[in-house]
């Protein structure tokens, strides 16, 4: 699965968002980390979201 991911540097902060997923936002020292980070709060969100639909 693909999923699209806006990825942005605030200072010394990676940050990363998934438009297509609202509320699914994390952020991590180093872009690598983000990278982990960012697969793990998708998993989380779509792991939440088949257990209360109304979410989607």
């Amino acid at each position: 699965m693909k999923i699209k991911a806006i990825i942005w540097q605030e200072k010394d902060v990676w940050c990363g968002s998934v438009p297509a997923l609202p509320g699914c936002h994390t952020w991590a020292s180093s872009h690598e980390k983000l990278l982990v980070m960012l697969a793990d709060a998708v998993q989380g969100w779509l792991e939440v979201a088949s257990e209360e639909p109304e979410i989607l």
